[in-house]
């Protein structure tokens, strides 16, 4: 079957054709950060790609349609590109093969991985022509290995794992819990405290190196479970869980063994290489006690009297919310919940190390953030919300980061009717792969609803199935950093620039080391990299 879609991967267990929409850091990119207030568009960015072979250098090209054939293609044997990706280790450095490729070809290209194929789009009027094409059920692609698992041990799965009716039905009851507005102004304050006391961690009077990268992890896992459960889990303390840290690991080295998976041909076994299957597990494993630690205290609050929720007023977390709700099935409450509390670790904390580098190697941008952040927070009188709400230049500079550094490298859809893209034909069902990153509508001239305006930064994703934990993640990276940027000031040794490589997310190829040294109310980082 022909499909299209945008994802993290551009690989997946099924046969058929997929496109896919691409992030910027896979493009040649400006080194420099630029940071401007969250709704503009910042007037440089990616540079041009111009298509030395293949396809017109736009939709309508001056010339008829063509066939989809047509496209500029890496070759016509999957087989010998598989043995060309294991042999030159592109699952790796899969953002700089596509980089290449897109200067290469041109911003339309089609790949094929042994039986499986993608068609790799780039523009954002592009990007926009394939969203207005993606029906009301939009399909993204399923990590086979993951969903074999779940399925194997007759689990419930999470909208991650989900297409069709099903899914919506999921999608839309999870929205209200974990998207809506209403919801970010309850969890937010949750957020805000475990920032606060991240950043206490730093003491006073002291200098060390270290790598934050750990103590980013437990950040991150510390901050989305204390929304998730409605409670904290001690990440921070002297000797924190082991059970904690283990699901660290394990989320960790998941992502690590799944991209080699989803390019297997036929599609994995029910029973998973152990190399996979026990991170797998251990994830799910870890989840599934926490899960049922936090149902056993929310029902004893129920026979006290009080509902999942809490008292009036009290936020309990998520699980407590969908409880009280009581319109999801508890087993597929806690599919979603595992899912949240995977996807809240590693997502989080790798672009909260990518800021805190480009922050430090951009000392002009820094103080701008800076000066905003604290007149912000003094406005706000300890109030989050209007905090985030005046500086808006904070949610720019995260914007920016995950447009130099998007955590997926390219989203999928599969359009539900034919598209026509750089004046190719592309089937419905075809799988398309797109870059998500794309900023700069001076540049590209394609300002605009229509010209793909909407479409220039797609980190999570974009419409209905964008990233569900989005509006957790945007608020906990903004309010980590905006704690960081009242407390400490940041430098980076110019030595050597911040190298990538890809798992299934984008990460850094050596953690970033951090010197810290305190001056009264003033720390001072100096990060490098190693």
């Amino acid at each position: 079957m022909w499909s299209v879609s945008v994802s993290p991967s551009v690989f997946q267990g099924i046969q058929g054709m997929c496109v896919s929409v691409r992030p910027a850091a896979c493009v040649r990119i400006q080194r420099g950060m630029c940071v401007c207030p969250a709704g503009t568009v910042a007037g440089r960015g990616v540079e041009r790609v111009t298509p030395t072979r293949g396809g017109p250098a736009g939709r309508g090209g001056g010339r008829g349609l063509r066939r989809f054939e047509e496209i500029p293609h890496t070759g016509s044997s999957g087989w010998l590109n598989l043995v060309k990706f294991w042999r030159e280790d592109r699952f790796k450095l899969l953002h700089k093969h596509m980089e290449r490729t897109f200067n290469t070809l041109g911003p339309i290209y089609r790949e094929r991985l042994a039986t499986q194929s993608t068609v790799n789009i780039l523009l954002p009027s592009d990007i926009s022509e394939l969203f207005r094409s993606e029906g009301l059920h939009p399909r993204r692609m399923t990590l086979q290995p993951w969903a074999t698992h779940r399925e194997t041990r007759q689990h419930s799965k999470g909208v991650f794992l989900k297409n069709g009716a099903e899914w919506r039905a999921d999608r839309l009851l999870l929205n209200r819990e974990v998207m809506m507005a209403p919801a970010v102004r309850r969890f937010l304050p949750l957020l805000d405290e475990v920032a606060r006391d991240f950043c206490r961690l730093g003491g006073e009077g002291h200098s060390l190196t270290f790598d934050p990268s750990p103590d980013l992890f437990r950040f991150a896992l510390e901050a989305s479970c204390h929304v998730l459960y409605g409670e904290r889990i001690g990440l921070f303390s002297t000797s924190p869980s082991q059970e904690s840290q283990k699901f660290i690991f394990a989320v960790e080295r998941m992502l690590a063994t799944t991209p080699p998976l989803l390019s297997s041909t036929p599609p994995p076994p029910p029973a998973p290489p152990s190399g996979h299957n026990t991170p797998l597990h251990g994830t799910t494993s870890s989840a599934t006690k926490r899960i049922q630690r936090g149902v056993q205290r929310l029902r004893s609050t129920q026979a006290a009297g009080g509902g999942s929720g809490g008292t009036e007023g009290e936020f309990t977390g998520i699980l407590g919310q969908l409880m009280d709700k009581g319109q999801l099935s508890l087993e597929l409450i806690r599919a979603n919940i595992t899912e949240l509390m995977a996807g809240g670790v590693d997502m989080t904390a790798v672009p909260l190390q990518f800021a805190l580098y480009e922050l430090g190697r951009n000392p002009a941008v820094q103080e701008q953030v800076r000066g905003q952040v604290r007149a912000a927070w003094a406005r706000a009188g300890g109030d989050a919300h209007k905090a985030l709400q005046g500086a808006p230049l904070l949610k720019g500079l995260v914007k920016e980061t995950l447009r130099l550094y998007p955590v997926g490298i390219t989203v999928q859809r599969y359009p539900v009717r034919d598209i026509i893209i750089q004046n190719y034909n592309i089937p419905a069902g075809v799988r398309s792969v797109s870059d998500p990153g794309r900023w700069g509508a001076q540049e590209s001239g394609e300002g605009g609803a229509c010209g793909g305006g909407g479409f220039r930064s797609l980190a999570f994703g974009f419409g209905a199935r964008q990233c569900v934990g989005r509006r957790i993640a945007e608020n906990e990276m903004q309010l980590l950093l905006m704690q960081i940027l009242l407390s400490f000031r940041l430098s980076v040794s110019p030595s050597e620039e911040n190298s990538t490589k890809y798992t299934l997310i984008l990460q850094p190829e050596t953690p970033p080391h951090t010197h810290t040294h305190t001056h009264k109310l003033t720390n001072t980082f100096t990060i490098w990299s190693t």
